[in-house]
């Protein structure tokens, strides 16, 4: 009895337990078109939906946030926080994101804006082990102000950065990702263009929950393995 009522005194901590908070944010800047922000909301609902993500997102209880960003005055959050503790939920948040009006149309690309939005949203995030910013886009900067204090600013406070670089040709996107966004510990993940966005997002996710961060992974930005 008394072993079973020490199990009974765990529950409710270990059900409270929250792996990581995953903050995803999208670039819905002018250099995104109307069926390429189909394309990555598409993609992203589709990858919370795979079998293999959402058993982790309920595991370890992780909390999901979308924003949506452009220009330097223009950055919304379009899903607060919500943590996912049964497969319902995980539906509910996938079918919200399907759902998703886009937020901006014509606006610039100030990812150093975005990030000081994101990191003011983690401030409210539930209280987890991990703290993860997950930025894509398809542009660099043509608007807004320095990067380089803001991804300072998530280093020292714990939270990682990562990058979904969406290509044109080369890797000129996954270059500045690596060299303006991603912090020390993060990764990035490229997409051969925004038809390509389901599977990067889908393989991106998955190594995020998965506790599998830059610092512990081998290879160039995006690549295999």
């Amino acid at each position: 009895m008394l072993r079973a009522l020490a199990l009974a005194c765990l529950l409710p901590v270990q059900a409270l337990a929250c792996e990581t908070a995953l903050l995803l944010a999208m670039d819905v800047s002018n250099s995104v078109d109307p069926g390429e922000y189909r394309l990555q909301i598409d993609g992203l609902a589709s990858a919370l939906r795979d079998p293999e993500i959402a058993e982790i997102l309920v595991q370890d209880r992780i909390a999901l946030s979308v924003m949506q960003w452009s220009g330097s005055a223009h950055q919304q959050i379009s899903l607060d926080w919500q943590r996912m503790i049964s497969s319902a939920h995980v539906t509910r948040f996938a079918n919200d994101v399907r759902n998703l009006q886009r937020a901006f149309i014509l606006s610039d690309t100030a990812p150093a804006e975005a990030l000081r939005a994101a990191l003011a949203q983690m401030r409210r995030a539930p209280d987890c082990t991990r703290k993860v910013i997950d930025m894509s886009g398809d542009g660099t900067a043509n608007a807004g102000t320095e990067i380089a204090p803001f991804r300072r600013r998530a280093q020292r406070q714990g939270i990682t950065i990562n990058g979904l670089a969406i290509e044109g040709l080369g890797l000129a996107m996954s270059n500045y990702y690596r060299r303006h966004i991603i912090t020390a510990d993060g990764f990035v993940e490229t997409a051969r263009g925004h038809r390509d966005y389901a599977r990067a997002i889908h393989k991106k996710i998955l190594r995020e929950i998965s506790r599998v961060i830059g610092s512990r992974s081998t290879g160039f930005p995006g690549s295999p393995g």
